[in-house]
């Protein structure tokens, strides 16, 4: 099995990672942007289109940076395998990523983009337990700090600080919105406020509120870059009873009462959604699992307000 990665940056290396246990004899490639780009270890370095014709790939994972992916995407169209795409599918909405989208459907490429919350013990468990049951309210929230996310690095100059480069907190943690509409589906009505006024000093979102209205309930769901005591949680209010979920302790309340306590870490949740990928998209040519079409209408939920 050939692999090729565009964009080998830490997330990259979680899903070679990954690839390595499922494929263990797979042979990975990276398209990189000069001949100055580090070595990886039992990775082939390409530099250019030329390169890519010169190989024949079982799959493509897109984990350059958001601001690159219609671009990346469109390039690898042509080559017609399946393409993981490291989440969000894009950084912007409107005709030129729609007119993308219809060439993909067009030509029948498998796509996934890597939500892996969705794979988390946690909530695959309340996915389940709340069939049949009557919700009130939901709230949801993440917030943790982003000059801790990768140490040694002058935060205000990745890119996820910068607007420009396709940065945001409403971006970055689209995993939320992503397992509010896994979870629940599709809002009937939604508002959102965007803001960039904390003391991170930085030009893309560092919060983000949004409320979700649903037919019998509403979802409210805060996001921000700037909290040192990282918290990441999901409450819902049933009829009969509050559901709270830790997600950073994958673990699963119902009142006063744990019902779930995982050990599954959050790394796992990679090798868990590449399993997914690899068996499905890949080896049977029908992945229907947030694909680029589910994700793009996640996106506008997160992008328009």
């Amino acid at each position: 099995m050939n692999i090729l990665i565009v964009g080998l940056g830490s997330i990259a290396k979680k899903h070679i990672a990954a690839i390595r246990k499922i494929k263990g004899t797979a042979k990975i490639f990276a398209l990189r942007s000069g001949d100055g780009s580090a070595a990886e270890e039992d990775v082939v370095n390409l530099y250019s289109q030329e390169d890519l014709k010169l190989q024949s790939f079982d799959f493509a994972i897109i984990s350059n940076p958001t601001a690159k992916h219609r671009s990346t995407i469109a390039d690898l169209v042509a080559l017609s395998i399946p393409l993981f795409i490291e989440k969000p599918l894009f950084n912007t909405v409107g005709e030129k990523e729609e007119r993308l989208l219809e060439k993909i459907k067009k030509a029948g490429i498998p796509t996934y983009v890597a939500c892996n919350l969705r794979f988390l013990d946690c909530l695959q468990f309340v996915k389940s337990e709340l069939k049949g049951k009557r919700i009130n309210e939901i709230n949801i929230y993440c917030g943790s700090y982003l000059p801790d996310w990768r140490p040694g690095q002058n935060f205000r100059k990745n890119y996820s600080a910068n607007k420009g480069m396709g940065g945001g907190v409403h971006i970055d943690l689209i995993h939320e919105l992503d397992y509010t509409y896994w979870l629940f589906g599709n809002p009937e009505q939604t508002k959102a406020l965007f803001r960039n006024s904390s003391s991170l000093d930085i030009s893309a979102y560092d919060y983000a509120n949004y409320v979700w209205q649903y037919e019998d309930f509403t979802a409210s769901i805060i996001l921000n870059y700037y909290r040192k005591d990282a918290k990441r949680t999901l409450e819902i209010v049933c009829e009969n009873g509050t559901y709270f979920i830790d997600l950073l302790k994958n673990s699963v309340s119902f009142g006063s009462e744990i019902i779930l306590s995982s050990e599954q870490k959050m790394v796992d949740t990679y090798l868990a959604q590449m399993a997914y990928f690899v068996d499905n998209a890949v080896d049977k040519k029908a992945g229907d699992f947030n694909t680029v079409f589910e994700a793009y209408k996640i996106l506008r939920l997160c992008i328009e307000d």
